[in-house]
């Protein structure tokens, strides 16, 4: 029996002094976030070649509608969404004269030739409606939104995927979704869309051991950052203005897990989230590689919490240059 105990205690120490040890790694690696960007990416190009300097989202709206569209390595699965995106926005300014959007591009450092493909609708369209952002570096999925975002000049942002999974259309269910949150102090809400009603189908189709990441996934997500939204993932989330100036100002967190943290940052503020079925269509081509990208993100997840818990992080604008 004293054996035993002598075990008990002995794995009790050992989990203290990982957590301590983990805790103490979390503080000493929260860096702030570098949100200086590049001469180059403080410009986008007319269709004539020249340079104009993007505005900031401190700057009062001009738009209705920023579409926000990271991009890395996508000049083949791009176009598709593009021709979806911009023919329902074209068809939504016919029906509304009122109407008026822009599409920012953000290219996340591509080795391919996505700034081309985006630059193509840019002269098309012209810049005023279609922009391209080129990063210099890759800064991940989060950072390349969050530069898109800053740069955008909507009354509301939408956060869309470049591989054109959900239906552009559903930006109406999005919208519905934002409009049903009442009050929205400040004027801030957002609205996600979600495939968890689609969750049943998914399993069915995957073998065991991602269906088991993804348990692990939704539980950690759960357990440390954010409760009441199922599926947090879904690239595809429509933001007032004031919603996302208060929410990206905040985000550290710059590859695969940034959403979570958006979502923490939100609960934290108490900004109203609605979450909205929407379609989506899984596309050949994905940039997540299964077991190493849900480590990452499962890394990430507990990292956001210990360094909030540990003051590494604050809920504080970061100005961008």
């Amino acid at each position: 029996m004293d054996c035993v105990c002598e075990i008990v205690e002995a794995l009790v120490a050992l989990a203290a002094l990982v957590f301590i040890v983990v805790l103490i790694l979390a503080h000493v690696t929260g860096g702030m976030v570098n949100l200086t960007r590049h001469k180059k990416e403080k410009y986008f190009l007319t269709p004539t070649g020249e340079k104009e300097p993007f505005p900031s989202l401190h700057d009062p709206h001009s738009r209705d509608l920023s579409v926000v569209i990271p991009a890395y390595n996508e000049e083949l699965r791009m176009p598709v969404m593009l021709d979806e995106a911009t023919e329902y926005l074209e068809n939504r300014q016919k029906k509304e004269s009122s109407f008026t959007y822009e599409v920012i591009v953000v290219d996340d450092g591509s080795k391919d030739k996505t700034t081309e493909v985006a630059l193509q609708y840019s002269r098309k369209y012209g810049s005023d409606k279609v922009r391209v952002l080129t990063l210099v570096n890759n800064r991940g999925k989060g950072g390349a939104v969050r530069m898109g975002t800053l740069s955008s000049r909507g009354k509301f942002i939408l956060m869309a995927d470049a591989d054109g999974a959900t239906k552009f259309c559903d930006i109406e269910k999005v919208e519905a979704g934002l409009n049903g949150l009442d009050p929205k102090p400040e004027n801030m809400a957002i609205s996600c869309g979600s495939r968890a009603h689609m969750e049943d189908v998914s399993v069915a189709q995957r073998s065991m051991f991602r269906t088991f990441l993804m348990y692990g996934f939704h539980f950690l997500v759960w357990f440390f950052c954010v409760r009441g939204i199922k599926d947090t993932q879904c690239g595809f989330k429509l933001f007032t203005r004031e919603a996302a100036l208060k929410t990206f100002s905040c985000l550290h967190v710059e590859r695969w897990a940034f959403d979570v943290e958006l979502l923490y940052i939100a609960q934290c503020f108490k900004i109203p989230i609605a979450e909205v079925a929407v379609n989506w269509t899984e596309i050949e081509g994905s940039k997540l590689v299964p077991f190493w990208s849900w480590l990452q993100m499962g890394r990430d997840l507990v990292f956001i919490r210990l360094r909030y818990l540990t003051g590494a992080w604050k809920l504080q604008s970061h100005k961008s240059d």
